[in-house]
């Protein structure tokens, strides 16, 4: 089966070079009526696409060895669920899953109505960069990064799943992230297709739902793997701005940027051009995420490593950014209005694109120093948390101030209404006062929080003191999602800073104290199956003499991989979450245990949820003109 699906995908190419030298010579020699063939080809190539992807799978679930992939990445032992997501699990599947999305979308895409009111010339123009972009990801599976490697002789057993990944988020957090960046293709080639072409008919407008399911797709793929980062020990906590992570948070800020520029192209035919380079930056920077995990420039510790398509990743970044440019060069502009001055609601959306794609600036630089620094330095470092911790937490805190004050101001200019405006200062200045005596002393922690306060309560009062909100449900999911921000950001301030961590050692029914928490250890069980033999400690947590709950965290080893691994366990809570990880057993049965107290923290997670559910509530009906 390796030859049929090596021969797809190398079908699959043909068929998308041939597609997009169609495109290309029907452009250059003005032929008509070639859109139905070009369309047919797509779902060619889709076809194809998804042919592998099936074999693949297949192989898998049959646990067929004589497949290089599923050896690296399934054993015997492995139970269902993680053998289907072992598709997304390492370099090659990943990649091939990314395509297949890509292929997928694409179709769902053309098949729009609204699609196809576009000029012939457009959807030419469409169907060239799309198919570049298929045949780009095709040559690397087929050239580069294949899944489909034979092995020889036949192993009877594989070697499993890293069993860091051996976690419910397995199943979600990276296909959501290849969905949204896959989502992302589409929009990115319409808009340099019709901006090339002087299109009349507007692509932001029509794209506007499927930006924000592309965006929910990353937001939620993101909030998960900050999830899975905070419930595996060693990933250190729900963001360490590890490059692995920062690889996805790039292209999620140039996207929420693109996100507040293209409401002023909808109501000011304004930002254009911005919109047009956004949007493509949006795509590239999804393909520097894909470089940044497998071309082995940073060290990360869910990194790919060197797998060999590096510098054709980078060949193809350079590539697309020189067609960006030479768009924007030569592409015709439709006439537009002059933008308000900083005092209105669409200065503040400029500055607030603004101030994210800064932090993307500052994330993607702070990602790339170890490969920057290397101009100067034998020595190259990575670039520590505290660094983006201190640069980055201040723009955040500004455009959470920005979400609270933006809805009372005027479009065009002024106070929209100067009641929502005083509620904003008087609830940033109770949270200020409100956080200090809840024991926030953190200078920025307070400010953030406060600024969060505010944000949250001016929205509620947008719903109060605006009644034309309430009634359209698309502007209800925007102030939604801005609510879940809010959310996200009150948690991240408050479970940082007051974060209370102890290490303690102790024996059967010793107690120790963390924070207003008292811990006794009751017991604890060794336990064996064919796939893992563990430690399991119970300890229970009491506050003021009353029960608060048991924590039950782990120690594994996994079969394959002789080194241990910490399986947390938490007693959850809208205010404190107790953490409890178990670091090991000695001879006489005392367990050493790592616990912390982490303050709001679920706020962060239920913000994301908000954020990605009201994301879909935002959608409105699509009217080309």
């Amino acid at each position: 089966m390796q030859i049929i699906a090596n021969l797809m995908l190398l079908l699959a190419l043909l068929a998308s070079l041939g597609a997009g030298a169609y495109a290309c010579l029907s452009l250059l020699t003005g032929r008509r009526n070639v859109l139905v063939l070009l369309d047919r080809l797509n779902v060619v190539v889709a076809g194809f696409v998804t042919i592998a992807t099936v074999i693949l799978t297949v192989a898998l679930l049959s646990s067929d060895y004589s497949y290089m992939y599923v050896y690296e990445h399934v054993d015997n032992t492995l139970p269902l669920f993680y053998t289907i997501t072992a598709l997304w699990a390492g370099a090659e599947g990943s990649l091939l899953f990314w395509i297949f999305s890509i292929a997928a979308m694409g179709i769902i895409f053309s098949r729009f109505q609204f699609f196809n009111e576009f000029s012939e010339k457009t959807r030419l123009y469409y169907w060239l960069f799309y198919m570049i972009v298929m045949a780009f990801f095709l040559l690397i599976v087929t050239c580069w990064s294949s899944p489909f490697m034979e092995l020889v002789p036949v192993p009877t057993d594989g070697k499993g799943l890293n069993p860091l990944l051996r976690n419910p988020g397995m199943i979600f957090h990276p296909p959501l992230l290849f969905l949204g960046y896959a989502a992302f293709t589409s929009p990115a080639v319409l808009a340099l297709a019709s901006f090339i072409c002087g299109e009349t008919k507007s692509w932001v407008r029509f794209c506007r739902n499927w930006n924000i399911l592309a965006w929910v797709f990353l937001t939620a793929g993101i909030i998960l793997g900050g999830w899975w980062s905070y419930m595996e020990l060693g990933w250190g906590g729900y963001w360490a701005w590890d490059p692995v992570e920062n690889a996805s948070l790039i292209p999620w800020l140039s996207a929420t940027a693109f996100m507040h520029t293209a409401i002023i192209e909808l109501k000011r035919k304004a930002l254009q051009k911005t919109n047009v380079f956004l949007m493509s930056l949006t795509f590239l920077l999804c393909i520097f995420g894909t470089y940044l995990v497998r071309s082995g420039v940073v060290q990360s510790l869910h990194a790919f490593g060197e797998g060999g398509v590096g510098f054709p990743l980078a060949l193809f970044m350079l590539f697309s950014l020189g067609l960006t440019v030479l768009v924007l060069f030569i592409g015709q502009r439709q006439e537009s209005k002059s933008l308000s001055n900083l005092g209105s609601r669409q200065g503040l959306l400029v500055v607030a694109a603004w101030a994210l794609l800064a932090l993307g600036l500052i994330v993607g630089m702070g990602t790339m120093w170890p490969v920057i620094s290397k101009m100067w330095s034998a020595n190259p470092v990575g670039l520590e948390a505290n660094f983006y911790n201190r640069v980055c937490l201040p723009l955040f805190t500004l455009l959470i101030l920005l979400f609270a004050v933006c809805p009372w101001l005027s479009w065009k200019e002024g106070i929209r209404d100067k009641r929502g405006l005083v509620l904003v200062i008087v609830a940033f200045i109770c949270g200020l006062g409100g956080s200090w005596l809840a024991g926030m002393h953190h200078p920025l922690g307070l400010i953030t929080s406060a600024a969060s306060i505010a944000a949250l309560v001016g929205i509620v009062g947008v719903f109060l003191f605006i009644p034309e909100v309430r009634k359209v449900t698309s502007t209800m999911g925007v102030y939604g999602i801005h609510f879940g921000v809010a959310l996200v950001v009150l948690g991240v301030a408050w479970s940082g800073p007051n974060q209370v961590v102890g290490e303690f050692v102790l024996s059967k029914g010793q107690s120790a104290q963390i924070a207003d928490y008292t811990l006794t250890f009751k017991s604890y069980s060794e336990s064996q199956t064919p796939a893992i033999a563990k430690i399991a400690s119970l300890v229970e947590v009491t506050k003021d003499g009353k029960h608060v709950g048991l924590l039950n965290p782990e120690r594994r080893i996994y079969r394959n991989f002789p080194q241990p691994f910490a399986e947390v366990s938490v007693i959850p809570g809208l205010g404190d979450e107790i953490y409890g990880v178990l670091l090991g057993v000695d001879d006489k049965g005392a367990v050493t245990l790592k616990v912390s107290i982490n303050p709001l923290i679920n706020w962060m997670w239920i913000g994301g949820i908000l954020m990605c559910l009201f994301g879909l509530v935002s959608f409105r009906k699509t009217r080309l003109s």
